[in-house]
């Protein structure tokens, strides 16, 4: 349907089934864009909001719900405005339908960020409707009107009308302008800003919650993957007879390797009636590999490639003043290496998805962050139109950036073509940590100055990383995208910047990790400034203080661009709930980090005691600006999820490659932090009412830093490679 831009349109359903209310949450400037290029989207609407007889709310929206409360969030935000009751408001799942919902991945913390002021201007178009259809049915004013816990009420003459008795009224009036709607002043938020269970709870509690993996279908059938260890390697040859011999063995069959973005391993599939069968069946392939050209990669040539480019020029990112005329004037020096390696996704629930092709058309069951990418893959090796390939995107246990890839769906896609049933392709540990798509491997050369009084007068950053750009799009001449984020945008005042970078070749195909490059930008920046604290002489807090100076007039150059002054209220936040600056015990020491990323400020406090070889974190204290909070239950669960994984990667995890295949393999060898391990985290929220920020990932930046802060404030020992060990 051609819909005019900007506006909200009424669509009724059917006679007697209220109406629907369509949203777009594209922002102004793509609105104007597409303006420009005179190709306006048939449909602009991302979201649609119905209405329904009985008064009742559903919001439709593309957003995948894996783990962030995403469900319960959007619904308070639509039912604060709205003006009804929390449980009157449902979120469903959309269809994987492109044309209609274009906005269907989830990532990068965005579902809040998008959504939060497009979904208050849905429903209070929703609530000044009712209020008119009401004002309308009783011949009064609107203004002597007000909604209430889904009603209506007209306090004069102790009228009441419910949003369902007003439904097929309104559905007959014209919407308001979504951008001149009344919103609610923030003093009046009654479920905005404060505690809300999450709706998704109960049923992952009892057990009834369906992930990817709980799938079941009717005459289903399972089937895994045997994969060449090595990047790139291939089957040589391969006797499938003891495979075949196993009870409940299917099928058995080869799968030739997919490039592009698909970037599947290929091998052999085994299909079986369980996945004991098929795994078992697997078991009893005899393959020699054709182990391909990476067998001369390993991480140990790789770090020597790395700290080499980030010991020459790279590619200019970022020059402000004169680095090299200030560099060398400095009163004092410092010049370190900070080098962190690649990382596995690890997400709990391990990679599947099932496919059902049958008459033309297919069925899949996917637990995804990109089901419009799974869509158009399956489509594609089925040749099949997209729209003929219904997608319903299922919880799912951990993304982190890993479920937006499309390999795994296309191999589901190249075994139902030849089975023909529904299938269920399931990945092992084994498979998923040994097949990942890994965090870039990196290395930060960092070079500062100090005038005199120990102000840093030169800051000059050099990356190296095998790169994601880089490896999946050459062609675009930015290996830097994806890279250098928060490593551009340093927050502190300083006169003289320069940052440069360079990508490094591998065969290990990298991709985005929760928080991407801010997860190592940060371990580099926060502890070079606090290298640079402690070259000065003065205190690691005052001296960022004294940093993040904000000028009169100052206005972000773009998203990314930090706030100086929200970012040191924060950090004021963390430090006074942290005690900084009281004495502490011999072999404790506290840490302190602050960083911006994805719309949200940090700050955070690692105490650490230090024994030996060994050290424990005692305490992390975090605060936190996000704007405006919309559950502050969700805020805290998610910043204490992102620091816990934030500290797997600092205190434990690597991903090694030795003769081009990962030497890991399971949680005995690349180990999460376990509970018992994890330390108390305090989360400390600032009362802004600026436009939210991200929550998925921006807690995990500043955790690295802080606990490698801490253990120098308690030894005098700095850790500037992860995963730390003390010498």
């Amino acid at each position: 349907m051609a819909i005019t831009r900007r506006d909200f349109v009424v669509r009724s359903t059917a006679a007697g089934a209220g109406f629907l209310i369509g949203v777009h949450f594209t922002p102004a400037a793509a609105q104007e864009n597409e303006k420009a290029k005179k190709k306006p989207r048939a449909n602009p609407f991302d979201a649609w909001i119905h209405v329904q007889p009985d008064g009742t709310i559903s919001l439709v929206v593309a957003k995948s719900e894996m783990g962030q409360g995403i469900r319960t969030g959007l619904a308070m935000v639509l039912a604060e405005e709205a003006e009804v009751d929390f449980n009157q408001v449902k979120v469903i799942q959309a269809e994987t339908r492109p044309d209609i919902y274009p906005h269907l991945g989830t990532g990068g913390s965005g579902s809040t960020m998008e959504n939060f002021t497009p979904l208050r201007q849905a429903g209070a178009s929703v609530r000044q409707l009712m209020i008119a259809a009401a004002a309308a049915k009783w011949s009064v004013p609107a203004s002597e009107c007000k909604a209430q816990s889904g009603a209506v009420l007209h306090e004069a003459s102790s009228r009441r009308a419910t949003y369902g008795e007003l439904v097929e009224a309104a559905r007959k009036l014209p919407l308001p302008d979504p951008e001149k709607v009344e919103l609610k002043e923030s003093k009046d938020f009654r479920l905005i800003g404060h505690a809300t269970p999450r709706v998704d709870i109960p049923a992952k509690v009892n057990g009834s919650a369906q992930f990817g993996i709980d799938v079941r279908v009717p005459d289903m059938l399972f089937a895994v993957v045997a994969r060449c260890p090595t990047f790139g390697g291939k089957v040589k040859t391969v006797d499938m007879a003891k495979a075949k011999a196993v009870p409940g063995v299917k099928k058995v069959f080869e799968i030739p390797a997919l490039g592009a973005d698909m970037f599947t391993a290929g091998g052999v599939v085994v299909v079986a009636d369980s996945t004991w069968s098929a795994m078992k069946g697997r078991e009893a392939l005899q393959i020699t590999w054709d182990q391909g050209h990476a067998t001369s990669e390993s991480s140990e040539a790789l770090r020597q490639s790395l700290r080499t480019a980030a010991s020459k020029p790279g590619k200019e990112i970022r020059h402000d003043g004169d680095v090299a005329k200030a560099l060398p004037a400095g009163a004092r020096r410092v010049e370190v290496t900070y080098e962190v390696p690649f990382l596995a996704h690890a997400t709990m629930e391990p990679m599947n998805i099932t496919v059902h092709a049958r008459n033309g058309e297919a069925e899949v069951w996917a637990p995804t962050q990109s089901p419009d990418w799974v869509q158009r893959t399956v489509a594609k090796i089925l040749d099949l139109k997209p729209n003929k390939v219904l997608v319903h995107t299922t919880l799912m246990g951990g993304g982190f950036g890993r479920r937006y890839m499309a390999d795994y769906p296309a191999e589901a896609a190249q075994i139902a073509k030849v089975v023909r049933q529904p299938v269920q392709l399931v990945w092992s540990r084994e498979d998923d940590m040994t097949h990942d798509f890994y965090r870039p491997m990196a290395c930060h050369q960092m070079r500062g100055a100090l005038d005199e009084s120990g102000r840093p007068t030169a800051w000059f950053h050099t990356i190296a990383s095998t790169g994601i750009e880089a490896f999946w799009h050459p062609e675009t001449g930015k290996p830097e995208d994806s890279e250098v984020g928060g490593a551009r945008q340093i927050p502190y005042s300083i006169a003289s910047i320069r940052l440069e970078y360079a990508p490094v070749p591998s065969v290990v195909p990298p991709l985005w990790w929760r928080s991407v490059e801010h997860s190592f930008n940060a371990f580099a920046v926060e502890s070079f400034i606090d290298e640079l604290a402690a070259s000065a002489g003065k205190d690691p807090v005052q001296f960022r203080r004294d940093l993040l100076v904000k000028p009169p007039n100052w206005k972000a150059k773009d998203e990314d661009d930090p706030d100086p002054a929200r970012l040191r209220a924060v950090l004021d936040l963390a430090t006074e709930k942290a005690g900084w600056g009281t004495p502490l015990p011999k072999g404790k020491g506290r840490g302190v980090a602050a960083y911006f990323s994805f719309g949200s400020y940090f700050a955070e406090v690692a105490e650490v005691t230090v024994t030996g070889k060994n050290f424990n974190i005692d305490r992390i204290v975090a605060a936190v600006d996000c704007g405006q909070i919309v559950n502050p239950e969700s805020v805290r669960s998610q910043a204490e999820g992102a620091i816990v994984y934030g500290l797997s990667a600092a205190l434990k995890n690597e991903i090694t490659i030795k003769n081009g295949a990962v030497e890991q393999t399971n949680f005995d060898s690349y180990d999460p932090l376990r509970i018992h391990e994890a330390p108390p985290i305090e989360v400390y929220l600032t009362n802004s009412t600026e436009e939210p920020g991200g929550m998925g990932e921006p807690a995990l930046p500043p955790a690295a830093p802080a606990v490698a802060n801490a253990i120098f404030a308690a030894t005098g020992q700095r850790l500037r490679r992860m995963p730390f060990q003390l010498a």
